[in-house]
């Protein structure tokens, strides 16, 4: 650079000048604090980047839900909460006894009703034709056994959507971090008072580690 040889003239000019020295020393300070600086301003910054192997797949609580809407279990088994499955198909196979319980009811109760107000004489295997020979007993019977059978479907329906909302609830819940060391703790905060936005107060808050 052009600047050192005159600012060795400049020291060399005078040897009792010390103000210009100073003055010299000065300059060459402010210069070499230029270059630092600008040589920090222009180093580039890389940024880390995350390498998506390090990177652990997600828990799909739509997969779970799609699973559960196929197959009852299914989605259960997706989130290896394998001890609900037996529950589950226990359920459908209660109520599907319940079903055919009360569907079988019913038909008797159709049955001996036609039979006894068709006035027919033909055998028939029902014994409702002997025990009830009120039609009026038949109806109610007929219409008991029917709104339990209706009933059968809609807990059936029922069981079906808790089978798939406790697949997709517990998918959400399969990679949250609860932490065996649980504390609650006392600490000192700092809080804004209601209706003032430039007063600062002090207080305590509780703080539970999860």
């Amino acid at each position: 650079m052009l600047i050192f040889p005159v600012i060795k003239k400049l020291c060399f000019a005078s040897a009792t000048a010390f103000p210009r020295k100073a003055v010299v020393l000065a300059l060459v300070t402010m210069l070499l604090q230029g270059r630092v600086v600008a040589q920090d301003t222009t180093a580039v910054k890389v940024p880390a980047v995350e390498s998506d192997s390090l990177r652990t797949p997600m828990h799909s609580a739509h997969k779970a839900t799609v699973y559960s809407l196929i197959l009852p279990g299914l989605g259960q088994a997706y989130n290896k909460k394998y001890w609900k499955i037996p529950i589950i198909y226990a359920g459908f196979g209660a109520l599907a006894y319940n079903f055919k319980i009360n569907n079988d009811e019913s038909k008797k109760f159709t049955e001996a009703y036609r039979y006894v107000i068709n006035q027919d004489t033909f055998p028939i295997d029902n014994e409702y034709v002997t025990r009830y020979p009120d039609v009026n007993d038949l109806l109610r019977g007929r219409d008991f056994y029917r709104r339990r059978v209706e009933l059968t479907v809609i807990f059936s329906a029922v069981w079906y959507l808790l089978n798939v909302i406790d697949a997709t609830v517990d998918a959400h819940f399969f990679d949250y971090d609860i932490s065996d060391n649980l504390t609650l703790r006392l600490e000192p905060a700092f809080m804004i008072p209601t209706g003032s936005k430039e007063r600062f107060t002090n207080g305590m808050r509780l703080c539970l580690n999860l």
